[in-house]
């Protein structure tokens, strides 16, 4: 790749696939919650709970999430 670094150019086809599948990952996750965010619908587990498992599902959620970081300036998911 011209546009990287000389030490870094060298590289195998292996090396820009694994790249390439994680990227891909990353942001089809970003868009799984953007849709999220836009229709307020989880993924498929949400149709397999009622609305009061469903709540106290994100409630465990949420209790996980402050644990690893409520101070970081990371936002809520109610």
């Amino acid at each position: 790749m011209a546009h990287w670094p000389q030490e870094r150019r060298d590289t195998t086809l292996g090396a820009l696939l694994a790249r390439m599948v994680a990227e891909t990952a990353q942001h089809a996750g970003h868009a799984d919650i953007v849709r999220e965010m836009i229709d307020g619908r989880g993924g498929s587990d949400h149709d397999m709970l009622d609305a009061e498992k469903w709540k106290r599902y994100l409630t465990q959620i949420q209790a996980a999430a402050d644990t690893f970081g409520s101070t970081r300036g990371h936002t809520s998911i109610n």
